[in-house]
């Protein structure tokens, strides 16, 4: 696995992942992720960076560019929806997204408030894409 985070940027030709889901106010799943998927060939693009100043509008639109650039990118997209947030941008992702034919492995944290929101709809426009509840078992999706 390759590991490329926000704002380094990826212009390769290798598969890669995308990992859209809550970034503030909930935990890194994504370092877990990363390391569930550590043996797999994937070059997985993490738009949670390290340092990010929430106060700064030029930071905000950096990341924003970054995420529509490697969001369009990527070979896949995997979503997480933690307990924590609600994560109104990774539902707008999951919706754009949806409407396309490109790979989607979708996790829902059991206590996810907008759980059944994401069941239905994915259900409706995606019949194919399976919805599970852990991040092992999303990791054991994408491996």
């Amino acid at each position: 696995m390759r590991y490329i985070e926000c704002p380094d940027t990826y212009q390769g030709k290798e598969r890669t992942l995308f990992m859209a889901g809550g970034i503030t106010g909930c935990g890194d799943w994504q370092a877990e992720m990363a390391a569930l998927l550590s043996d797999t060939d994937w070059v997985m693009l993490n738009p949670r960076r390290k340092n990010f100043s929430l106060h700064d509008p030029a930071a905000a639109e950096q990341q924003i560019k970054w995420e529509h650039d490697h969001l369009r990118a990527a070979s896949a997209i995997l979503f997480w929806f933690p307990s924590e947030t609600l994560c109104p941008i990774t539902l707008y992702e999951l919706g754009t997204w949806s409407m396309t034919d490109k790979p989607l492995f979708i996790g829902v944290h059991p206590d996810y408030a907008r759980r059944l929101d994401v069941e239905i709809q994915t259900r409706l426009v995606r019949p194919e894409v399976r919805i599970v509840y852990s991040l092992s078992a999303l990791a054991a999706m994408v491996a």
